[in-house]
């Protein structure tokens, strides 16, 4: 997904009454076990719908779990998932079974399952059965959402995402309204369960039909607060757990879309500023002012005159979001931004939307899960003029992401059914010690939100980058990836809190030169590997 925060357990909502957290753990856990022991997962060929990264053998499955964890012998679904198997199959040597999950929520375990296999250092996926998850809804669980046709309704260029009047103002509203209307009228029967928590059950679910008494977990943004809120309802059946650019559980979902937004203005301007370092290759300004000034110029230009007809403000609002995500992006996107203003050349701006900005079908169920979600999980405001007061106040000191996550996260305005009560997240006394990675910088999921998630798991030992990468384990920087790498070989934490330097800015080159140099410079299959898988990483991650 292309916005990303986050939730967790304490009093919470299935599809009506509460109930205390603790009757209700005891309670689902019990009678949702004993039906999932008669479940074994058959493994077999997975199908080619192009949904998995195929860098091993990779096979598939899927497990049944209920619709209502009030109603375990009801309605049933069914989750995907997949498993590259280890080699090391039984004694000392075999770890057990590591679950992994990229975020969103609605992004699919499945595409990671491999790339983190094959990532893990020190022979760590030889040891590991790596297993990832569509959550309910997601990808190629049934039912899989879909709200909208993404041709129509993301039709481009669409509206602008910053409206200059009161007219403009009511066409994005409706069309918020819409897509929230057509998902009740399509999953009405759905979406009171499409819970982060009725997600950290499903998982449970899927322990016992894998026949494993405890599991490891490896999450990253949203998935930080899916294994947080499985965490705190099943701490005896987690080994080891690592979370990857947390979301801050206290927020959730509006003040954590707010935060965002302040976050992403943050690393927007790092990129402004690294484009202006480079001044002699792209000529877009020689200070940060300079560029800003030239950014928001081709913003204004692209309202009345979309590049090669199809990038207009907003489709440049979702194109340049992906440079907070990761700076492996920059020189691409500058490159871009500097053939257009300075040739009118809008092909590179073209390439680089469709590449990085586009929904296309899996994006659209993607974002009907990260709705049902949010708009689900927590309550939201459902009083316009605050959201109106609210973004105008924060748009003049964040106006890169303020207005577009707004309008993002809108349809939760009117979302057939309303948000519950969050869980709330805490780590249990008998929880093992969980290992947190984050950059300082992160945009997706900011830093101040990760030392929230710190002290409520007070066993915890957190290693920061000091960059601002979004997903920073198996992405290059080799200081991370060791203090992951003891962690999941035996539960070895740093003695405290730690840092590490962040990785080399990168070079202000074209996309595919830069990428040949950095093989030859380090001169190992190693080295590029890591680069592929980097790229790869923040693809998955991003959606």
């Amino acid at each position: 997904m292309k916005r990303i925060a986050g939730v967790v357990a304490g009093i919470a909502v299935l599809a009506g009454g509460l109930a205390p957290v603790d009757a209700r753990a005891a309670d689902a856990s019990l009678s949702v076990t004993a039906e999932a022991g008669r479940q074994k997962v058959a493994w077999g060929p997975c199908p080619k719908d192009g949904g998995q990264l195929q860098l091993a053998d990779v096979e598939c499955a899927s497990v049944r779990v209920p619709l209502d964890y009030r109603n375990p012998g009801g309605r049933t679904i069914s989750v995907a998932i997949n498993r590259v198997k280890a080699k090391v199959a039984s004694g000392p040597e075999h770890l057990g079974t590591l679950v992994v999950n990229p975020g969103g929520p609605g992004a699919s375990g499945r595409k990671l399952a491999a790339l983190v296999s094959a990532g893990l250092p020190n022979g760590l996926g030889e040891r590991y059965d790596v297993v990832g998850l569509d959550p309910r809804g997601v990808g190629g669980s049934q039912p899989s959402l879909h709200c909208v046709d993404p041709d129509a309704y993301y039709r481009a260029p669409r509206p602008d995402a910053v409206p200059q009047d009161a007219a403009e103002e009511r066409t994005l509203l409706a069309r918020a309204k819409h897509y929230a209307t057509r998902c009740g009228q399509q999953w009405g029967w759905f979406l009171p369960y499409l819970t982060t928590e009725n997600s950290a059950r499903d998982l449970d679910v899927v322990r016992e039909a894998l026949g494993e008494e405890k599991i490891s977990y490896l999450g990253y943004s949203y998935g930080t607060y899916l294994g947080a809120v499985y965490a705190t309802l099943f701490p005896d059946r987690v080994e080891r757990m690592v979370m990857d650019s947390t979301v801050d559980p206290t927020a959730v979902w509006y003040r954590a879309n707010l935060a965002q937004d302040r976050a992403f203005e943050r690393r927007h301007r790092d990129f402004l500023a690294w484009t202006a370092r480079n001044d002699a290759v792209y000529h877009l300004g020689a200070t940060p002012g300079q560029t800003s000034e030239a950014y928001y110029a081709m913003r204004d230009r692209l309202r009345s005159r979309p590049a090669g007809g199809v990038v207009g403000p907003s489709e440049l609002d979702d194109t340049f979001t992906m440079a907070g995500y990761s700076d492996r992006l920059w020189p691409e996107l500058a490159a871009a931004w500097s053939a257009y203003r300075r040739r009118g050349d809008a092909k590179p701006l073209v390439d680089a939307f469709n590449k990085h900005g586009k929904t296309d079908l899996e994006d659209e169920n993607g974002y009907a899960v990260y709705l049902g979600v949010q708009c689900r999980d927590a309550a939201w405001p459902r009083s316009w003029p605050k959201w109106r007061a609210d973004m105008t106040r924060l748009h003049h000191r964040a106006p890169f992401m303020t207005w577009p996550n707004a309008w993002f996260n809108a349809p939760c305005l009117f979302w057939p059914t309303p948000g519950g009560t969050p869980v709330k997240v805490q780590g249990a006394p008998s929880l093992p010690p969980t290992l947190m990675i984050q950059s300082r910088r992160d945009a997706a999921t900011p830093y101040e939100g990760a030392l929230t998630m710190r002290r409520l798991f007070p066993k915890a030992r957190m290693v920061v980058e000091e960059g601002g990468n979004h997903g920073v384990s198996l992405a290059g920087n080799r200081c991370v990836d060791a203090r992951l790498a003891a962690y999941l070989a035996d539960g070895t934490l740093p003695a405290r809190d730690m840092t590490c330097a962040a990785q080399a800015a990168p070079r202000a080159a074209a996309r595919k030169a830069a990428a040949r140099k950095a093989v030859r410079r380090a001169g190992t299959k190693r080295a590029g590997t890591e680069r592929v898988g980097a790229e790869r990483l923040t693809e998955v991650l991003a959606g």
